[in-house]
């Protein structure tokens, strides 16, 4: 049965292949060629010639009607896992006659969702046909198919003719994005980056001096500390100096620990919580990067997305690692030794004696994720641990 199968498959995707009506005609014109050749009637002769031009001309038909047919994949834009995912399709008519009963064959990655049919019943002489359909995506991924499928049995139904397409298919699902409402752990990392790169910027000098901008006249409630002595006494009223204020501009790095090995539900949980922290940081910080083991640094909202959506764990290292303080996401404590002063880390664990903490003290503070607990309220939670 499995090889009658693959035959009948390779036949109706290289030429034809009956169909039930099909295979009931042949068994009647091979009836009447034998009774013909056993009694020599003459009119079993012409039932059994009729009988071979219906098919011969059946089995030609699908295979032209299927010609001149040209397959558009129409843009497929991005998804987080869950959301719906829009395809489509648009197939042209190129020829000068109408092409009828069709069927139309998608077939995403399984992990994607099923295969999808469509049926057509007429596409007008140089016209088109646009078909679009829906996957709801449960799995993060990048995935890509390089086909479709038409099929026919038009104009009499004897014999089913299928022909692939070339349609390049590129569909990618982000990780589910957490709605975050805040993040302590991730708002002290940022106030923190941003008082070491203003102390670097302002040097030795105060704080509160800034930089100098223009001098402008005395104002009622200007502090005396910006008043600027020797040019108040060349013009003889007092002057204060206008501050360059300093832009925030800290970059966040959150780096996820790719190379380590992971079980694949909390690997699942610490690249949503990525995606979630970098759009929370985005909304809140200037701007935000993301750390792989494999890929290094990335920027930008669609390139951090597309790499989650095909990170996996156990990855080759090969990217440096950053030297700037890091959101450190892991489920090895070991790997937390060395990390940048100023560093902060989420640690997934079942419980915190399984892991314990390094001693190291130039790492601020962290967070426990138990992974059987709901992600999004641990991402909020104040409560950190130290980790010296």
């Amino acid at each position: 049965m499995h090889l009658a199968k693959k035959l009948t498959s390779w036949l109706e995707t290289h030429w034809a292949t009956p169909a039930y009506a099909g295979w009931v005609i042949l068994g009647l014109t091979v009836f009447f060629l034998l009774a013909a050749a056993n009694t020599l009637v003459g009119w079993l002769y012409v039932l059994g010639g009729l009988g071979l031009g219906l098919l011969f001309v059946s089995a030609v038909l699908p295979i032209r009607s299927l010609q001149g047919i040209q397959v558009e994949r129409l843009p497929i834009l991005p998804v987080s896992a869950g959301e719906s995912l829009n395809l489509g399709l648009k197939l042209a008519n190129t020829t000068t006659t109408a092409k009828a009963l069709l069927q139309v064959y998608d077939q995403p990655p399984k992990s994607l969702g099923a295969a999808t049919s469509h049926s057509i019943a007429d596409i007008p002489s140089q016209s088109t046909h646009t078909w679009t359909y829906t996957l709801t995506p449960q799995q993060r991924g990048v995935y890509r198919w390089q086909t479709v499928q038409l099929r026919s049995a038009a104009p009499l139904g004897l014999f089913w003719c299928r022909r692939r397409r070339l349609a390049k298919a590129k569909a990618i699902v982000y990780p589910q994005i957490l709605p975050l409402q805040q993040c302590p752990l991730l708002d002290h990392s940022g106030h923190e980056q941003d008082r070491q790169r203003q102390a670097q910027q302002m040097g030795p000098h105060n704080n509160n001096e800034g930089v100098t901008r223009s001098i402008r006249p005395y104002r009622w409630g200007d502090p005396l500390r910006l008043v600027h002595w020797r040019t108040s006494a060349r013009h003889n009223e007092l002057r204060t100096r206008e501050l360059e204020m300093l832009a925030g501009g800290q970059t966040l790095i959150i780096a996820l620990d790719s190379s380590g090995d992971w079980h694949p539900d909390q690997f699942e949980q610490a690249v949503i919580a990525a995606a979630s922290l970098y759009v929370y940081g985005q909304q809140h910080q200037d701007q935000v990067q993301l750390w792989t083991a494999q890929i290094g640094l990335q920027t930008g909202r669609q390139a951090i997305l597309e790499t989650l959506a095909q990170v996996q764990s156990k990855e080759v290292a090969v990217a440096p690692f950053p030297q700037h303080p890091v959101i450190w996401l892991t489920s090895d404590s070991g790997s937390m030794t060395g990390l940048p002063t100023g560093s902060s880390w989420f640690l997934w664990s079942e419980n915190l004696a399984s892991q314990p903490m390094t001693s190291q003290s130039n790492i601020l503070q962290g967070r426990l994720i138990i992974p059987n607990q709901p992600l999004i309220l641990q991402l909020q939670e104040s409560k950190s641990i130290l980790s010296h």
